[in-house]
């Protein structure tokens, strides 16, 4: 961004943590997304937010010098000096877009309000290697990317663009301050993360689930609706389903609640007299492979009840043919019509 000397980094060496491939078996991306609003050229909002897989660690507000923890393990293996220089670079970052857009709306002879967008992410596979990425929007619209060592514009872009691109790329020290960010700052500070907050990222909430009706599609018709709620981590699978046959159906986007777990929504618009021997099932990691079933008209079944009625009536089969010569002798001995008065 800004033409600034690239400062002194410290390489901190890759650590191996025991845990470490088997909890990537699950992908957690690290995101930082900035915001940075212009309604005109004396005034600039820019607000961060960051996130590890589906949990938000990290929040930067406009009106604030320090970022803000959001987790325990927010830090992850970092000390607080190097919490302290990142913090030094991010505000030094900060006041770089306003400088920058500035410079650049009058170069390019931009209107305001102007909305810069900035998604930067990090990404470990289980082979220890590591996937950053750097992406720029202008108005809603990606326009540029840095890659490897330099800035390149987006694909059918406007000509402006490659103008700031140039520019962009014209300071060696900006371009060596992103490239050890995203080669080394970046994967480390994941890596500290996934390692400290291994409990919360590793952590299993089953869902509830329930059926309504919502409202009628019209004459002779039913709206089933299938709710699902309070299940973390995220992937789910939900389906309306008749016997082992997936049934067409509208599936709503999986949202977030206020306690960091998930829910969803599936309807089927079906004809009345269709909708017998439906049912709706859920599959989550929670469950253990054992399915949620709810049948329309019916109640709740899950798998689990199903072979524990199983087991249990094999053991009352085996129970009553292992017994049932001393159970009728011990009725024939003191039921008798000899006790009747």
């Amino acid at each position: 961004m800004a033409h600034t000397p690239a400062p002194q980094y410290q390489h901190y060496p890759i650590i191996f943590f025991p845990f470490f491939f088997a909890v990537l078996q699950r992908a957690f991306p690290f995101h930082i997304l900035q915001i940075s609003s212009f309604p005109n050229s004396s005034y600039a909002r820019t607000d961060f937010l960051a996130w590890l897989g589906e949990l938000q660690t990290h929040r930067w507000r406009n009106e604030s010098d320090t970022m803000q923890f959001l987790k325990p393990w927010s830090m992850g293996r970092f000390s607080q000096q190097q919490v302290k220089q990142l913090q030094q670079e991010f505000l030094v970052y900060r006041l770089s877009v306003f400088d920058d857009v500035q410079k650049f709306s009058k170069l390019l002879k931009l209107t305001y309000p102007i909305d810069i967008q900035v998604f930067v992410g990090c990404e470990l596979h289980p082979d220890n290697v590591s996937e950053s990425y750097f992406h720029v929007a202008f108005q809603g619209s990606l326009i540029l990317s840095f890659q490897g060592s330099s800035y390149k514009a987006a694909p059918d872009v406007s000509p402006k663009v490659d103008v700031v691109v140039q520019e962009l790329n014209k300071d060696p020290g900006t371009s060596a301050v992103m490239q050890v960010l995203m080669n080394y700052t970046f994967p480390q500070l994941v890596r500290g993360l996934i390692e400290a907050g291994k409990s919360d990222l590793e952590k299993q909430v089953k869902p509830e689930a329930w059926l309504s009706s919502g409202p009628s599609p019209g004459p002779g018709r039913l709206l089933l609706v299938c709710r699902v709620s309070g299940f973390y981590p995220k992937p789910v699978w939900v389906k309306w389903m008749r016997g082992e046959q997936e049934q067409p159906a509208q599936q709503g986007d999986i949202l977030p609640n206020a306690d960091e777990t998930w829910h969803l929504r599936v309807t089927m618009d079906v004809e009345s007299r269709e909708a017998a021997g439906l049912s709706c099932r859920v599959k989550h990691s929670s469950l253990g492979g054992q399915d949620i079933i709810l049948y329309w008209g019916g109640s709740r079944i899950s798998w689990m009840w199903i072979w524990a009625l199983v087991v249990l009536g094999c053991v009352l089969i085996v129970g009553i043919a292992c017994f049932r010569r001393p159970i009728w002798m011990w009725l024939k001995r003191h039921c008798s019509y000899e006790d009747i008065p």
